[in-house]
């Protein structure tokens, strides 16, 4: 699956957030916007899968309907980190001060990048060999 290969290819990039300068500003807002590309190819990702589990809620284009149904379909998928991640891509185009740019960095290491290599470690095993075919 395309979009699972870029989830894939892009967290590869940003796993490597936390080895990088945090006091620069160009690195906090690079961490940012890698973070939303993240989100928006999980959230896909995830759309994609429940299509193929052939539920209806997948032609839904909200990302809370689609977190909402993966939680309900997957174990594996950790309903208040997702809908803290949603919240903060939302929020992300109201972060005018480097305080909050920082701490949403903060959360971004310790939680939501964590999240997603679950995420990827998961789907991996859940759908193996299958994942090239869809």
């Amino acid at each position: 699956m395309k979009k699972f290969e870029n989830y894939c290819l892009n967290l590869k990039v940003l796993a490597k957030a936390k080895n990088e300068d945090l006091n620069n500003e160009f690195i906090v807002g690079g961490i940012i916007y890698k973070f939303f590309v993240q989100f928006e190819l999980g959230w896909k990702v995830l759309k994609e899968l429940i299509k193929y589990e052939g539920k209806s809620i997948a032609n839904s284009g909200s990302p809370r309907a689609i977190i909402k149904a993966a939680y309900s379909i997957y174990s594996f998928i950790d309903e208040d980190t997702w809908l803290s991640m949603l919240k903060a891509r939302t929020n992300m185009s109201h972060i005018y001060d480097g305080n909050a740019a920082r701490n949403l960095v903060n959360l971004i290491l310790d939680n939501y990048i964590p999240e997603f290599i679950k995420l990827k470690d998961e789907i991996q095993a859940y759908y193996g060999d299958i994942l090239d075919n869809l």
